[in-house]
């Protein structure tokens, strides 16, 4: 292959996403994929959760500096490795890998710095004991380590519909504070903007609005203060966009299969919607980074670590969707 390759992750040493790895070389996910891949993690544990769920592939350990040196195939599984401690090949969730994981990303951005690879793919990690309250998100840890000032957008795709939060992993309590109409211009421009480079099509977009019913009690009206406001400015930039429409009814068939996107204000008001529909087959995409970044749409799942049990459809997806953009 002679491609720049597609840099993936491992992210928390503890989650399931390693089986879900190695389940795909099992399934010959790998073969349909026409970018080579180069995993980054610690070497010694994944060959020994390796051993431990009876999976038996060839590692190849590489140098950060023969990246584009030599064309590498994805019949072996191509590795840097960054050293981490470990005592148990499967253990719980703790902050004993923060910096491990951090190193993890510092080597794939340098990488991406050096215009060595075509994109990232990360597997999960814990909010709570990596992020540690500094980050919303990966998608906003990212966009810091990459000193990205401008808006980013965190869009979670499915070919047949996508949906995007106005706030991203918010308290209920703190949505209506944190949207505004620079927000919701800037997010769908981001959006408008992806759609037509990357998969060549102007997309339908659809914009939620906040309260039941897109009414509300107070005297303050978001509807009618930030989100009509922001519909009108982005239709003079003929971004195909309509709304506000109440989240209760939206989803049904009827109404979706009118629209590419679906905008909300918050978390919970799209993304259970969309994994209600599609399960797996979903990823979160990052906008706005100077590199394509996707997270198959799952968390850690420490709680079925070493059962063999996970599906890997999203990480499935994640790999395809780098056969199908523009991604150069």
């Amino acid at each position: 292959m002679s491609h720049k390759p597609i840099i993936i992750i491992l992210g928390e040493p503890y989650s399931t996403f390693q089986e879900i790895v190695l389940k795909s070389y099992k399934n010959k996910i790998i073969n349909k994929i026409k970018y080579p891949l180069i995993f980054v993690g610690s070497v010694d544990l994944f060959e020994k959760q390796m051993k431990k769920l009876k999976y038996s592939f060839r590692v190849n350990k590489i140098k950060f500096d023969e990246i584009n040196n030599k064309n590498f195939n994805n019949r072996l599984i191509n590795f840097i490795n960054v050293d981490y401690k470990f005592k148990k090949i499967f253990d719980k969730v703790s902050t004993n890998s923060n910096d491990y994981i951090n190193k993890c990303f510092e080597v794939s951005l340098n990488l991406f710095k050096k215009k060595k690879i075509l994109g990232i793919i990360n597997g999960p990690v814990s909010k709570k004991t990596f992020l540690k309250k500094k980050f919303l998100g990966v998608t906003e840890y990212l966009a810091k380590k990459t000193k990205n000032q401008s808006e980013i957008a965190m869009l979670i795709y499915n070919s047949k519909l996508s949906v995007s939060p106005i706030t991203t992993h918010l308290p209920i309590k703190m949505v209506s504070k944190n949207i505004s109409r620079k927000k919701i211009i800037s997010k769908v421009k981001l959006i408008d903007i992806f759609f037509k480079k990357r998969l060549k099509k102007k997309p339908k977009i659809a914009i939620l609005g906040l309260n039941p019913h897109c009414e509300s009690i107070n005297k303050f009206s978001e509807e009618k203060e930030i989100i009509i406001p922001s519909i009108k400015q982005l239709l003079k930039k003929k971004i195909n966009v309509e709304g506000p429409f109440s989240a209760d009814t939206f989803f049904f068939k009827k109404n979706i299969k009118k629209f590419d996107v679906v905008i909300g204000m918050y978390h919970d008001q799209v993304l259970v919607p969309i994994k209600t529909l599609f399960n797996f087959n979903a990823i979160n995409i990052t906008l706005g980074l100077p590199f394509v970044r996707i997270s198959p749409d799952h968390g850690t799942n420490n709680q079925m670590i070493g059962m063999n049990k996970s599906d890997y459809k999203s990480f499935e997806y994640a790999l395809g969707f780098f056969n199908k953009i523009n991604a150069k």
